[in-house]
């Protein structure tokens, strides 16, 4: 037993997918798709993007951390998400955070695109009407506030930090609370990110900057269940979607001294940064990511069983993650599973979600599909096309990579 290593006692998430997390791994299972029209706000003819992954409304249910008044104060979707994955991992954890732990309870749930909505919302009314934004504005675009607002939520007092790694955002949040953890900063870390990036300007800039999806000219109609595809040679970037994931991390030594249960643990990770593009992965540096994550976990990485890629359907981006997975694995290459081809998309939040349904597949020895595939002859891969499989896996890499040349691996081992 190593007593500060880093394990997983609870998880919770809300994605396209579904609200309820296990409706969500039953969903991926069958390979059902979340992408739908975007309805988010009025979209026109001349709009480029018509669909997306949203979240399923969250209003209706008896949560006590956003009274009414509350609401109207914190605009932006992302508080009422982020705490209540975060409120649902607890309970699912057993973990109750008295006065006395939590200054050894830090946060670093995180946001990419933060609270934006809010801001830019105000800024057209402003321009519109000349009207003053509420003094709840800023706060609710403050990029930090989400984290703020998790540890008001749990009385958690240890260190407090907010992780910015563009789409690899949840999975930088797991791993600085690694760091904590092993330097003794902290017994548990409220781990995890969210996103609700499905704002016109936003969407719109994805579309224009080549990333999203939008069909191909003079294509007709197209099921929206269909657009996203990882790995295939038919991709044509990535569906925008929103959610939220919540990962509680402890030492090893405080999981057992409380009698949690923590059947998953961080064996190795790395963090490179491409200094290469501003959007465009770089095959060395993504490379060596993924290589020094499974040295840290001291493993061959013939014992990697599968492989949760960060795969965004991007033309580039698959290709540059495809090589380097090659590089590391040879012609042993293990099943990989691309689960944006299910939910799209969520930005910062989308390792979070991805990291928690690879949780599920290894207690439950399966692996969701990657649908929609057709094979690219560049990219001989098994990406599970044919529907979920039965694995078992001891050991899964899951890699995710941001903007900015922002690379995230990690190595999750099943302990029971």
């Amino acid at each position: 037993m190593n007593p500060k290593r880093a394990v997983i006692i609870g998880y919770d998430a809300v994605s396209p997918l579904g609200l309820d997390l296990e409706e969500q791994w039953q969903n991926a299972l069958q390979g059902i798709s979340g992408i739908g029209p975007l309805t988010r706000f009025a979209v026109n003819d001349a709009f480029p993007v018509k669909i997306a992954g949203q979240a399923p409304s969250i209003d209706h249910l008896p949560y006590a951390f956003l009274k009414p008044r509350e609401q109207a104060r914190w605009i932006s979707p992302i508080y009422k998400f982020a705490m209540l994955t975060v409120q649902r991992a607890l309970e699912r954890s057993g973990l109750r955070i008295t006065p006395e732990i939590a200054p050894r309870v830090a946060v670093t749930y995180s946001t990419a695109v933060g609270g934006l909505d809010a801001l830019l919302g105000a800024d057209r009314s402003l321009i519109a009407h000349g009207t003053l934004p509420l003094p709840c504005i800023n706060p609710n675009s403050c990029i930090n506030m989400v984290s703020g607002k998790v540890s008001m939520l749990t009385g958690a007092t240890g260190p407090i930090v907010t992780t910015i790694t563009a789409c690899a955002t949840g999975l930088t949040s797991i791993l600085m609370g690694a760091m904590l953890l092993a330097q003794n900063r902290a017994d548990v870390v409220l781990c995890g990110a969210v996103d609700f990036a499905l704002v016109e300007p936003i969407v719109a800039g994805f579309a224009t900057m080549n990333g999203a999806y939008v069909p191909k000219e003079g294509a007709g109609p197209e099921d929206p269940a269909e657009a996203s595809r990882p790995f295939s040679v038919n991709r044509r970037g990535f569906v925008i979607s929103e959610g939220a994931g919540c990962i509680i991390l402890a030492t090893e030594d405080f999981a057992r001294a409380h009698g949690l249960a923590h059947p998953i643990a961080i064996k190795g990770w790395s963090m490179t940064s491409d200094a290469h593009h501003f959007v465009a992965p770089h095959f060395e540096t993504v490379r060596r990511c993924i290589q020094e994550s499974i040295d840290q976990a001291g493993i061959p990485p013939e014992a990697i069983d599968a492989v949760n890629a960060h795969a965004a359907s991007t033309r580039v981006g698959d290709k540059v993650e495809f090589d380097a997975l090659r590089s590391v694995f040879g012609s042993h290459l293990p099943p990989v599973s691309a689960n944006k081809s299910l939910l799209g998309h969520v930005m910062g939040a989308s390792s979070a979600i991805e990291s928690i349904l690879s949780f599920k597949g290894m207690l439950d020895e399966m692996l969701p599909p990657t649908i929609n595939y057709q094979a690219d002859p560049e990219m001989p891969i098994d990406c599970i096309p044919e529907g979920c499989r039965a694995l078992g896996q001891t050991h899964v890499l899951k890699n995710a990579f941001g903007f900015g040349g922002c690379n995230a691996c990690v190595v999750f081992e099943r302990l029971q």
